[in-house]
């Protein structure tokens, strides 16, 4: 039984990552919206009105007039991705998200899995809800620590288009991209932003599974729908949109510690997960948290539809099994 809940959760979360990887391609571009902005200078060298018989400037310190990016929308920004880039760059990063489906998704839905066995009431077959976001933050948080290389690399490799050319990894698949970060950064940066990684995860798993188990158990007992097709598309979009709420701003701050560019002999952009969030909204404001969030419920609501739908369908294949 625990083997099976492995491979269902697996085959349904590599289905669900594909299909919606271009949605989450470019809610990382919207994440990274905004960070490095050039910065005024506060300093201009002026010649002082009245100055009669003086030559020269005088170095006047005038306040900076702030610079204010334009947001882009989602739209916009996968319509520049796709001019910019090509239509195949919509699937930048596709077989890094292949590889963190099947090493963060299978281990946390497969563990949920276990332990949903394992606390439910045998006779009524249900498990209490804080139980249910017990089993959501032990999964995902170990899931989200084996499947962290993957991670990086997924993100790394979805952002490098929005580089220079000259400042661009290039990485020609994860594996590439985990090989050559092991090499040039020391194997330790295959768990850069782990902590926010398994913090997120663990929300994540926690909203979305806990959720969609207790939408699924609500539509049930209150007799809105049948067991069928309908109420699986129904829980599994409110938990969505739960999922969404609650991860964003861990998510916009794994995305910017993860992509961070770390030059030698150089201090990095960011401390930590901690750092980056005080000067992300320092700089461009505390809604900068939830940047991207149109296109993160965009893609969290159709992931969460197919993962639920796919596993459901993968469930009644293997209950011979």
């Amino acid at each position: 039984m625990g083997v099976k809940g492995f491979v269902e959760g697996g085959v349904a979360s590599i289905i669900a990552g594909c299909s919606t990887h271009p949605l989450d391609l470019i809610k990382v571009r919207m994440q990274l919206q905004g960070e490095n902005a050039p910065k005024p200078n506060p300093v201009q060298n002026l010649r002082p009105a009245l100055a009669f018989g003086q030559t020269g400037t005088t170095s006047i310190h005038v306040a900076p007039t702030p610079v204010i990016q334009p947001r882009v929308g989602p739209i916009s920004v996968g319509v520049r991705l796709v001019q910019q880039e090509g239509v195949r760059a919509l699937f930048s990063g596709v077989s890094a998200t292949v590889l963190r489906q099947t090493l963060y998704s299978t281990t946390r839905m497969g563990l949920y899995d276990i332990l949903k066995n394992k606390w439910s009431d045998r006779e009524a077959g249900t498990m209490p809800l804080l139980r249910k976001i017990e089993a959501g933050l032990i999964a995902g948080g170990v899931g989200a620590a084996i499947g962290n290389p993957a991670d990086v690399a997924m993100v790394r490799m979805q952002a490098d288009g929005r580089l220079p050319v000259s400042q661009r990894r290039n990485y020609k698949s994860v594996i590439d991209a985990i090989t050559r970060m092991a090499k040039q950064e020391g194997v330790t940066s295959l768990w850069r932003g782990s902590s926010l990684t398994v913090n997120r995860a663990m929300l994540v798993t926690a909203s979305q599974l806990a959720s969609y188990d207790q939408f699924k158990e609500i539509i049930l007992e209150k007799g809105v729908m049948k067991d069928g097709l309908g109420t699986h598309v129904t829980a599994s979009f409110a938990a969505g949109f739960v999922a969404a709420v609650v991860t964003n701003p861990v998510d916009v701050i794994k995305t910017r510690v993860m992509n961070m560019r770390v030059e030698p002999g150089k201090e990095p952009p960011y401390a930590g997960a901690l750092d980056c969030a005080v000067k992300t909204v320092r700089a461009e404001g505390p809604m900068a948290l939830y940047k991207g969030f149109i296109p993160t419920i965009s893609r969290q609501g159709p992931f969460t539809v197919v993962l639920f739908v796919t596993l459901e369908q993968v469930r009644k294949l293997l209950k011979d099994f």
